[in-house]
């Protein structure tokens, strides 16, 4: 399945943050949602990724944006994980049961049982304003996300 295409529906869905709390997309209608998968938890550039997030956690705020780290990992490794690179703000998402559903249905879950290094931003509407996947390695520009969502 290709990647999600702009301008498309962006796919509803309720899963877990790592606190056990549910997150539905629907319910963010009036804001702009980053969904930022990272392919493991436990990883350097899976970890920098979302320390990156955690960082500008309030310069995504300021352009009406909810940014969002995914995952296949369980809520639990979510959970020890987030403690270990103090992400406290960020929420991060399980993708685990059942197993990389809504990546496969972003059109970014691998043959080999993870997500791709991908991000998508889903408009206030539920639409898909901007996606892009990242060679598995690289660790994705936020200055570049940034600067989509403020339409420069």
């Amino acid at each position: 399945m290709p990647v999600i295409q702009i301008g498309s529906p962006a796919p509803d869905f309720t899963l877990k943050d790592q606190h056990n709390k549910e997150f539905k997309l629907s319910d963010l209608k009036g804001k702009k949602v980053l969904l930022s998968w990272h392919p493991l938890a436990f990883t350097k550039v899976c970890t920098r990724q979302m320390q990156s997030l955690e960082k500008n956690f309030k310069a995504f705020a300021k352009l009406n944006t909810i940014s969002i780290g995914m995952s296949v990992d369980t809520v639990p490794s979510k959970h020890a994980w987030a403690k270990a690179i103090k992400v406290k703000q960020l929420r991060m998402l399980s993708d685990f049961w059942p197993h990389g559903a809504v990546a496969a249905a972003y059109g970014i879950f691998r043959p080999e049982g993870f997500s791709e290094r991908a991000n998508v931003i889903v408009g206030e509407q539920g639409q898909v304003l901007w996606a892009k996947v990242y060679p598995i390695h690289d660790l994705p520009d936020v200055k570049e996300i940034l600067t989509v969502l403020s339409g420069k």
